[in-house]
């Protein structure tokens, strides 16, 4: 399976919060799963991070890799179908990763709702 982990469940799963659920939890730790993270989702922990809002290592990549987690940087063609979504959603990493979920044939990991409007396939974190 190849997997795109919202930010939430990126957190959830450094944090190894039991919130997570059993398949996503499943899914993300299988030797057959390749799982990515957004540069967008690095991104958003950042800022919120700086605006004391969450809590999260300086060194998130080097969190990231040892996972061994698979980086997906963000790509012009993703920010020109993030740019065309419909606006089911209006947070803008969020249509980032729903743009590369869908050129890049990744299941999300999240729990937002929301996602489900734009077809993408999905997996309940």
């Amino acid at each position: 399976m190849r997997l795109l982990l919202d930010t939430h469940a990126l957190i959830w799963w450094l944090e190894n919060r039991v919130n997570l659920s059993a398949e996503a939890r499943n899914a993300i730790s299988s030797p057959a799963s390749t799982v990515m993270v957004s540069a967008a989702s690095v991104w958003e922990m950042s800022i919120k991070r700086a605006k004391g809002r969450l809590r999260a290592p300086d060194d998130l990549g080097r969190w990231i890799s040892a996972e061994d987690f698979d980086e997906l940087p963000v790509r012009i063609v993703h920010a020109e179908v993030a740019g065309a979504l419909p606006l089911h959603h209006a947070d803008p990493f969020d249509r980032i990763l729903i743009a590369q979920a869908q050129l890049e044939g990744l299941t999300i990991v999240t729990r937002d709702k929301a996602f489900e409007a734009y077809g993408v396939p999905l997996l309940t974190a």
